[in-house]
């Protein structure tokens, strides 16, 4: 017998070899119907499968989220019958479900296009309508790689050899269609529904590795339900409107090119942004923090002592002299993170605890290696910029250093916009670890009780525990934010580091004299500048506040008649700290206003013979219809006032404030 647990608490005794879909059926038909599979001891498993030992039981519903990988799964089994179906003598290749979907690849002469999708989506649907049910079996080896020689699918007899010996060789069956599958899978076809579509076809090698054949890899998707599916494919929709590359073009801010490959060229217009995000986090450290400033190039030895050149060797570039010649032939690193090079500055010179906290902060440009197609505009780079922080504090100043970091990262990211709803998770000790069990008890304590008061201090902030996915030195929260299209974006971080103080010897006199290792916080609040920026671009659509735009107002004449009121007005912006240009080109007005407004300038100041003689301008809104018509001095004085960063606002108005109070 074996002895079932229920969500509800309740346990009975089962029979061994029982399946979930005969306990299902004894519970109630109405149960068993719905039901599309199981999870024993929170393992997802067919609901045909037998029951050999005691475990927890859980029936899943279509519209259990665990269920939503397996309607990918079996669309993707489902993908490839129809292909088959469609276009015999095509050999399947795998077929995983991946995230927001799945994709299967397909090896034939002629490869697919888009226009072969539509025909394979109605193929799908009729499998689907015949709900088959799915089955497995279990194959001895030799005998599926005789089916499948016999069958002309070569790539499953190479996957079939490819699987250890000892493994069970799953078939799973839909009607008279079968593949190699490790499952689960779903109870029919039918459970699949019609919230599906193919998205794109992509080419693909064999086993990632160029000198294999081309295969054709058809990607889709699959929701539990339509209106779920309508919402992701209009995600999909505004976020390709949205993509930082595309503005990036359209504002002028950067490219690429091959001789730099994960590198950016940072045009005029996106470093003036860039600088501007810069100089707001200058301000917002003021005070608190010291910046400094690693040197790029460091001798191996110091990153084999802390521990880099061990584990992240391979995300490392090297440097060696290109003289022929030289005296120094030393192997050096192109820092990949910023950390050590602090620990060396907080070591030089003797401290002591009474100077703790000791926060540094670097914008330091770190260099990672990406694979080629990993690479993704200002999202996936191997050059960024980190906006680093370290902190050196003792045990009973952490908790303290962790709010005061989640209060920082939590008004900045509101400052840039994102006032949605936001993440924070805490990833706990992972199974190699540095460190005693006593010393990650007292830091994830810290952690788990600073998350509570996280929590209580906005309801806009969720909390997550993600279990084992911490770093190998010490817990870390994890910040992700939500943007105007309801994507997330992890970005900031906090983490506890109980190894690299030690590494490196590192230590404080504490108030009895003795040598004590430091607490290091490793803080980031947006990650990587460039790929904040590209998030930032993406949330805003280009439509940036007037604070962070990199042409905040463009003068633009009608006639030449404007055109010293256009120059003395452009200046008069400037001098009130207005990113401003002039436009006196013999253009029409409407062709400076369409392509500006392609350039995503916020504002334009269109100015003709009247404007001049009566000294106004008239004012268009990037995305608004009509204009609006004020003085010169009233224009520009409410334009200054709206191009002040949130946080010098802030300043002003708590300065305001004081000296009211202090008249009263």
């Amino acid at each position: 017998m074996v002895a079932l647990t229920f969500p509800d608490g309740a346990r009975r005794e089962y029979p061994q070899g029982t399946t979930g879909l005969d306990i299902a059926k004894g519970i109630s038909p109405s149960l068993a119907k719905r039901t599309v599979a199981m999870a024993l001891d929170g393992t997802v498993a067919d609901l045909a499968d037998p029951i050999e030992k005691d475990a927890k039981i859980e029936f899943i519903s279509r519209e259990d989220p665990r269920a939503l990988e397996l309607i990918r799964h079996d669309a993707a089994h489902v993908m490839a019958e129809a292909v088959q179906q469609l276009w015999p003598g095509t050999q399947v290749t795998i077929g995983p479900v991946i995230e927001n979907g799945f994709y299967y690849d397909f090896y034939r002469n002629a490869p697919f296009t888009p226009e072969d999708l539509p025909v394979i989506e109605k193929k799908m649907r009729e499998i689907i309508a015949k709900d088959k049910p799915f089955t497995k079996e279990v194959w001895p080896r030799d005998e599926a790689k005789r089916v499948f020689k016999e069958k002309g699918e070569n790539f499953k007899v190479e996957l079939v050899d490819a699987i250890p010996p000892g493994q069970d060789l799953k078939i799973y069956r839909q009607g008279d269609w079968f593949d190699l599958c490790r499952g689960p899978h779903m109870t029919s076809t039918g459970k699949i529904g019609n919230a599906f579509k193919l998205q794109k076809v992509a080419g693909a090698y064999w086993r990632g590795d160029s000198n294999n054949p081309m295969l054709t890899r058809i990607y889709g998707t699959a929701f539990a339900k339509q209106e779920e599916l309508d919402a992701y494919l209009h995600q999909l929709e505004e976020a390709e409107k949205r993509d930082h590359r595309k503005l990036g073009r359209e504002m002028d801010l950067f490219h690429f090119q091959e001789e730099g490959p994960g590198t950016v060229f940072w045009h005029p217009n996106g470093w003036t942004m860039f600088q501007e995000m810069v100089a707001y986090m200058r301000r917002r450290l003021k005070g608190d923090y010291r910046e400094v400033n690693a040197p790029q190039l460091l001798d191996k030895s110091l990153w084999e002592t802390s521990g880099h050149w061990g584990w992240f060797r391979e995300n490392m570039f090297m440097a060696q002299s290109a003289g022929d010649e030289t005296e120094d032939e030393r192997v050096f690193a192109i820092k990949p993170m910023n950390c050590p090079g602090h620990v060396q500055i907080f070591k030089h010179g003797l401290r002591s605890y009474r100077e703790l906290p000791l926060r540094f902060a670097e914008f330091g440009i770190v260099h990672r290696y990406e694979p080629s197609g990993a690479l993704h505009g200002l999202m996936r780079v191997r050059g960024f910029t980190q906006d680093d922080a370290h902190v050196f504090c003792t045990q009973d100043q952490m908790a303290e250093e962790c709010l005061k970091i989640n209060d920082l990262i939590l008004s900045t990211y509101n400052d840039f916009g994102f006032t949605g709803d936001l993440t924070v998770k805490l990833s706990t000790r992972p199974e190699k670890r540095v460190g005693s069990d006593a010393a990650w008890d007292h830091a994830e304590g810290i952690m788990q009780d600073v998350l509570k008061r996280i929590a209580q201090s906005n309801n806009r902030i969720k909390t997550a525990i993600n279990p084992g996915e911490g770093a190998f030195y010490g817990p870390k929260f994890e910040y992700v934010l939500r943007d105007a299209i309801g994507r997330d974006w992890q970005c900031g971080t906090t983490q506890v580091d109980f190894n690299l103080p030690e590494r490196f010897q590192a230590f404080y006199i504490a108030a009895d004299g003795s040598k004590v290792p430091p607490v290091m916080i490793h803080r980031a609040i947006c990650g990587s500048m460039e790929r904040f920026l590209g998030v930032v671009l993406e949330h805003y659509a280009g439509h940036l506040p007037l604070w962070l735009a990199p042409v905040q107002a463009v003068v633009a004449t009608i006639t030449s008649d404007g055109d010293d009121f256009a120059r003395e007005a452009t200046a008069m912006a400037r001098e009130l700290g207005l990113r401003t240009e002039s436009d006196l080109r013999n253009e029409k007005i409407n062709y400076k206003v369409r392509e500006h407004s392609l350039a995503k300038v916020p504002v334009l100041l269109v100015v003709g013979k009247k404007e001049a003689a009566e000294r106004t301008v008239s004012i268009r809104r990037l995305g608004k219809e009509g204009q609006q018509v004020l003085p010169l001095d009233q224009a520009l004085a409410m334009l200054a006032d709206e191009a002040t960063p949130p946080d010098l606002k802030r300043a002003k108005a708590a300065k305001a404030q004081a000296q009211a109070t202090a008249v009263a």
